[in-house]
């Protein structure tokens, strides 16, 4: 069966084409600047060369009928017909109290959605926009809902209320959601397997650090606690987002500088965060090179993002009572060693020693890691996320009538001889570039 996932953000559509019965991802790509001058499509078909077409895609809608028309090309393409295409998986960012899990998207669920818009004002109306188009384009296959927020139902409410007026909860529904649930739910299993634990008997802490960033308490394998709150401006120092700030800051900057609430956001979610900081930058690579050339404020910045990563390990680790492991993932997660020992140094005392060596070694989104010392009671791992997977599995099995909540339901990525055959075929070439990558690949315990 061929599963196409989809994530449709404001400007962009980005997309995977997966074969379930052969567990093979036959294609990948996204179609960026949606809706302005210049959009193109980048594409990848398995053992073909990547390619990337200018097109006007004026709408969502031209940007699925490209995708759809790249799929299918006989020179780069991946599928014969379009008609091959069983399932379509596509990320919800906001799901709110309404799902505690993926569903089958129905008029009532749709409906929900576009209710939903004004909890994630810039995120939402792109996910709906995408579901219509790609609806329109596939009408006659099921289409699946995957929500950000989902994993993180589980929260208790002393960890998702928030110390205001409660008819502010009760009546607009103002409380901690939480982000990045897809990723959180994969990692969590994987780390899970590689510890040889019961997922549901593991604590851990999760940092899925990008340009997008938050932490997650997994308390016996569920959430509990996030960074991310009604939005996802809150928690960890971002990419273009402040994080965590005094609320208070806003309104006197109003009052100071006669900006209206709309520039006071727009600054607090796109101006700040490390670009903030460097006044120059937002890819974590250039500030590294940067504060190798004793750049301050880079240097600055790293310390500043890896503090705030570590007071949310240590009250976390408090919260959850002890720890088995800390997970990074994500972009910088995944390939941002100063990120990570920054983060983990001084934590000793916790049991979580990160080792230096690994830690640099560990330069690759192809395989898990592991990069604490061989005698540190908390392992550290590091394991590349793969959302899209997820978004898949969830809709192979809701077609399939055996889905259910994630208490309830086992992945096959949960099989410790489970494999990533597209990974492990790039894997050796990142050998090559990283001395030391081969010898600190984590296998699960049996």
């Amino acid at each position: 069966m061929i599963i196409l996932t989809l994530n449709c953000g404001s400007s962009s559509v980005k997309y995977q084409l997966y074969n379930w019965d052969t567990a093979d991802v036959l294609a990948s790509g996204i179609v960026e600047r949606v809706t302005q001058d210049g959009s193109f499509i980048k594409h990848k078909a398995k053992g073909k060369e990547e390619i990337k077409k200018d097109h006007p895609c004026p709408t969502h809608q031209e940007a699925m009928e490209l995708l759809l028309e790249t799929l299918i090309d006989k020179e780069y393409g991946a599928l014969s017909s379009i008609s091959e295409i069983k399932a379509v998986g596509h990320r919800v960012v906001h799901g709110a109290e309404k799902f505690a899990k993926s569903v089958i998207i129905t008029e009532e669920a749709l409906a929900t959605f576009k209710s939903l818009a004004d909890l994630a004002p810039l995120h939402i109306p792109a996910n709906i926009i995408g579901i219509e188009s790609a609806q329109a384009e596939l009408p006659d296959v099921p289409h699946c809902a995957i929500m950000d927020t989902a994993w993180h139902q589980t929260m208790p409410p002393e960890a998702y209320l928030y110390a205001l007026p409660y008819s502010w909860y009760t009546d607009y529904g103002i409380r901690r959601y939480g982000f990045h649930g897809t990723s959180f739910l994969y990692t969590a299993k994987r780390a899970a397997v590689l510890l040889g634990k019961d997922p549901f008997k593991t604590n851990l802490v999760i940092a899925h650090i990008g340009n997008g960033s938050s932490i997650n308490a997994v308390k016996d394998g569920i959430s509990v606690d996030t960074s991310m709150g009604l939005t996802p401006l809150e928690g960890l120092i971002m990419g273009t987002r402040a994080g965590d700030h005094d609320p208070a800051i806003g309104f006197h900057m109003m009052k100071r500088t006669g900006k209206s609430a709309d520039e006071i956001e727009n600054i607090l979610n796109k101006k700040s965060g490390v670009l903030g900081i460097t006044e120059k930058w937002v890819d974590r690579r250039d500030i590294e090179v940067a504060a190798e050339e004793g750049n301050e404020r880079a240097l600055l910045t790293q310390k500043m993002e890896a503090y705030r990563i570590k007071k949310y390990i240590g009250a976390y680790a408090a919260a959850l009572g002890g720890l088995d492991a800390v997970v990074f993932t994500a972009g910088v997660g995944e390939r941002g060693p100063v990120t990570r020992l920054l983060s983990c140094s001084g934590l000793e005392y916790m049991g979580i020693k990160i080792d230096p060596a690994k830690n640099k070694a560990s330069m690759t989104r192809n395989a898990e890691t592991c990069i604490s010392t061989d005698d540190s009671p908390v392992k550290i791992f590091v394991i590349p996320t793969n959302e899209e997977l997820v978004m898949t599995e969830d809709s192979y099995a809701l077609i399939s009538g055996t889905y259910d909540v994630h208490t309830e339901y086992t992945y096959h990525f949960q099989d410790p001889g489970y494999r990533n055959h597209e990974r492990e075929e790039l894997f050796p070439e990142d050998c090559k570039k990283w001395k030391g990558l081969d010898k600190i690949v984590a296998l699960p315990k049996r």
